[in-house]
């Protein structure tokens, strides 16, 4: 069966950082975050009994370090269905991937809903999410709708997202503003394998669990004062972990630093608006929708922001019916 599946990055409200297990993708720490409506990846999965290799072709190329993760997880999930059947999957986003605006997340979301489909097999959300955090950490997020908390877990199955909140629980607006299309210089994986050595990293361990419940009750409450404060104090100690890694990790470009004081400036013009930042350049500046328009003006006017891109809080990923292939 040939199945399409369009899944959304997300952006993380906490982050996740460093890993117990690297080959189950176990996070050191949960994590909150926020599904993008606005950005997609989709892709198409068949299964097919002539062909003797899968097929792996991403944004239009065949990078084998990609391909060879879609294959990890088409084992995972040929193994679950019973199956050893090969695969051809065609897979598109309609944002830059590779620059820190999880399109890996997006990426293994659509794939782990397509390929079980196409595979025969029904899991539960909780499962797919499990499996999808096999293929990328921050996947197992995005297999959810709105506003979503990672589990911690030191096991397999104690490690899984689930939404707090439905996307229509609060019409929040993120403006994303794209300083470079290229490829982060230093990959995810590498930075999380990094982590613990940071003379800050423990201490935020401490701290994460009592983060986590005032971000969550700050969404409770729509509270957007206190979730922008939250949001944007924790990506400066987010970034402090990788500039304190040995060797530092400095994703930041000089539009990303540009983009970040003019957040700040908006505030002082009565503009609600706070950014934050994932392991990439590109910034999310996130706002409410009387102010979307505003944000969106003054960002383009940067001289080094190329342009941005619109997103609001989405949905668990959906089925298409028009295929790649």
């Amino acid at each position: 069966m040939k199945t399409t599946f369009q899944a959304s990055p997300d952006i993380a409200l906490v982050k996740y950082w460093g890993k117990k297990d690297e080959v189950l993708r176990l996070p050191e720490n949960g994590s909150v975050s926020m599904v993008l409506d606005g950005l997609f990846t989709k892709t198409t999965v068949e299964f097919e009994g002539n062909l003797t290799l899968d097929e792996v072709l991403i944004s239009g190329e065949v990078e084998e370090g990609e391909a060879s993760r879609v294959i990890k997880h088409l084992d995972r999930i040929r193994e679950i269905a019973g199956i050893k059947k090969c695969a051809k999957v065609v897979s598109d986003n309609n944002f830059p991937k590779g620059t820190g605006l999880s399109s890996s997340g997006s990426g293994f979301a659509a794939l782990t809903y397509a390929g079980c489909k196409a595979a025969g097999i029904n899991l539960s959300e909780k499962e797919l999410s499990i499996l999808a955090r096999q293929g990328s950490g921050t996947a197992c997020r995005c297999v959810c709708s709105g506003y979503v908390e990672w589990k911690d877990g030191n096991a397999s199955e104690e490690s899984f997202s689930e939404t707090i909140y439905p996307f229509e629980w609060w019409d929040l607006r993120d403006v994303i503003a794209v300083v470079d299309d290229a490829k982060k210089l230093v990959s995810s994986t590498s930075g999380h394998a990094l982590a613990h050595t940071s003379i800050f990293y423990e201490s935020r361990l401490k701290l994460i669990g009592k983060k986590i419940e005032a971000v969550k009750r700050a969404l409770g409450l729509k509270d957007f004062k206190m979730l922008g404060e939250l949001v944007e104090a924790e990506a400066l100690e987010f970034h402090s972990i990788l500039l304190t890694s040995q060797p530092s990790m400095i994703a930041w470009y000089p539009g990303s630093i540009e983009v970040m004081l003019a957040t700040q400036v908006m505030r002082k013009d009565g503009i609600e608006a706070y950014f934050t930042i994932n392991t990439g350049f590109n910034v999310h500046v996130l706002t409410l929708p009387q102010f979307e328009e505003e944000v969106k003006r003054r960002l383009e006017s940067l001289p080094l922001v190329k342009r941005t891109i619109l997103a609001c809080a989405g949905d668990k990923p959906k089925e298409l019916m028009e295929h790649l292939f």
